[in-house]
């Protein structure tokens, strides 16, 4: 047991760690005051800054939907296509950077001091991890996207199994399969979760080993001294919020059209715009009763019963599939992904642009959106591990469970279209007609149980849409709040609020999907630099804690 931190809420270093020496009190810059029964307490100028500003955005996209739905096609087109190359080559830093702490003697430095033991064990650990971490996105894309890559998006120049006329080119199939899975695997594995841990373990390592406050600016200490707390932090944690709140937007509006899709699939509720409001309000509903409950009676709980709920849904596909075919996809979509990753990683001289443009970029730069939202909040759970587990935990683990989810329910689609593609209703939502919401139900629709399976999977999605919403709450009001993560729970109920308005605005303007992804990669394309920075400081951090 330690002693606790009062103006932060975490704990102080345990046994030898190197604080770094400041004038700067935390919440020393925060205004607080009491409006009636609730009490504010929010950092002057970062909340203010970033609510007014969400607030116009909310404002501006309901007023001219028309107006907003150009502008944020233009900003997709212009980021994508400008600075695909930078994207691409920032992530591949990213994972060399992360590789590099694993073999060298600063993964020996433990978070929270040398004598810190973890706050929670493994199980609850990886839970909360996978249900902020990747959650919606597994549910969303999983089907999708194996299918889509093997017969449209054609990476790498590996052509597709189709003809014009939609039969099969036999001596094309197993290449473009592979190459499927592969591409897959690349947006899910090692490039996103180097991200995620870089943010993480920064944030980690200069609270809980440096006393510093549990923000985004903190792990510029090394490079900008004092200055850190003056307009550069504000600027670093503004930009922290914008990339968390549409990154989280993005998320939840994926959510918002996967459950419509589903509760069509098996109840016959319209498809439109007005019933995807409606889950997300009520899903935001849902979402602040888990805010009130905080982290362990929250977001805990959740996270575990979901992902048990994701477990059995994966087994059940996996038996009720082609098993020892999804098993053999398990092993060579993960060779072809070790094999081809290099080349799929080049940021310059690529011909695939409609795959790195349109896929690699988007993901890359909603990973780094995402960033600050699971960085900080696996920064709070990870307490008492040293570098080198953090790192490997976080990084390779989470990849291998990430690569089994898309064989096995990407694996699944792949075979349904190769083996009747006449009938296949994966291939008439993916590939004839693109409906990215309702992939996944159709794999299940040529699977045993399929009602069931179908409720399940919209009972999934719903709970990782919450957990989600609730993390992020809990991440943007630490931020705009000086790093105190004990802040009154009026200012968490005012960004989960705004979470769903930002996701609903984007939805409701022209773009509607594309709107989504266009904001989550110009939110992304400023905060890459601050993520390529952050190493810098780590690695500075790192080896001061070792002398």
């Amino acid at each position: 047991m330690t002693d606790e931190n009062s103006n932060q809420g975490i704990p102080l270093p345990e046994g030898e760690a190197q604080l770094i020496d400041t004038d700067y009190e935390i919440g020393q810059d925060n205004i607080e005051t009491q409006i009636g029964p609730f009490g504010i307490d929010i950092h002057n100028p970062v909340f203010l800054i970033s609510g007014l500003c969400i607030v116009a955005f909310v404002f501006y996209a309901l007023a001219l939907p028309e107006q907003a739905g150009a502008a944020f096609s233009w900003m997709f087109g212009f980021a994508t296509k400008t600075f695909d190359w930078f994207f691409l080559g920032a992530a591949n830093v990213f994972v060399v950077f992360c590789l590099l702490l694993i073999v060298t003697p600063v993964g020996r430095v433990r978070l929270g001091g040398a004598d810190a033991t973890p706050d929670y064990g493994y199980i609850g650990w990886f839970a909360m991890l996978f249900a902020a971490g990747m959650g919606i996105g597994l549910m969303f894309f999983g089907v999708l996207e194996p299918v889509y890559h093997m017969a449209v998006s054609e990476p790498l120049g590996v052509p597709s199994p189709f003809a014009a006329d939609g039969t099969l080119i036999p001596e094309n199939v197993a290449a473009a399969k592979q190459m499927g899975l592969a591409a897959t695997i690349f947006h899910w594995g090692l490039h996103p979760w180097a991200i995620y841990a870089v943010v993480a373990l920064a944030l980690a390592l200069f609270s809980f080993n440096k006393g510093l406050p549990l923000t985004i600016r903190s792990a510029f200490y090394p490079i900008l001294g004092e200055r850190v707390w003056g307009w550069w932090g504000h600027i670093i944690d503004v930009l922290a919020v914008f990339a968390t709140l549409f990154g989280l937007a993005t998320s939840l509006g994926f959510g918002a059209q996967q459950a419509n899709a589903g509760l069509n699939y098996v109840f016959g509720v319209p498809v439109g715009p007005t019933a995807q409001v409606l889950l997300i309000t009520g899903i935001t509903a849902i979402a602040l009763v888990s805010v009130l409950r905080g982290l362990d009676g929250g977001v805990k709980v959740l996270s575990e019963i979901n992902m048990g709920i994701a477990a059995l849904l994966l087994l059940f596909v996996l038996f009720a599939g082609p098993t020892m075919l999804i098993l053999s996809d398990f092993g060579e979509g993960l060779l072809a992904y070790l094999k081809d990753i290099v080349p799929l990683s080049n940021p310059i001289g690529r011909e695939d642009t409609g795959f790195v443009q349109g896929w690699t970029s988007f993901y890359w730069a909603w990973w780094i959106s995402w960033s600050p939202f699971v960085g900080m909040f696996i920064a709070r759970v990870s307490r008492g591990r040293t570098v080198r587990e953090f790192v490997i935990c976080v990084l390779i683990i989470p990849s291998l469970v990430c690569v089994l989810w898309m064989a096995v329910f990407g694996g699944v689609a792949i075979d349904q279209v190769l083996s009747d593609p006449a009938t296949s209703a994966v291939k008439a939502n993916v590939i004839d007609s693109y409906n990215p919401p309702l992939s996944l139900f159709a794999m299940l629709e040529g699977l045993p149980l399929s009602g069931i399976t179908s409720v399940i999977g919209i009972v999934l999605v719903i709970v990782f849409f919450v957990t989600s919403s609730d993390s992020g709450s809990l991440v943007i009001d630490t931020i705009t709040a000086g790093g105190k993560v004990d802040a009154p729970v009026p200012q968490r109920v005012f960004w989960c609020v705004f979470e769903g308005a930002v996701a609903i605005v984007l939805l409701l303007s022209s773009g509607g999907l594309s709107s989504l992804q266009s904001m989550v990669i110009s939110t992304g394309l400023p905060f890459t630099l601050v993520l390529l920075l952050m190493c810098w400081a780590i690695w500075r951090g790192l080896k001061a804690e070792q002398t």
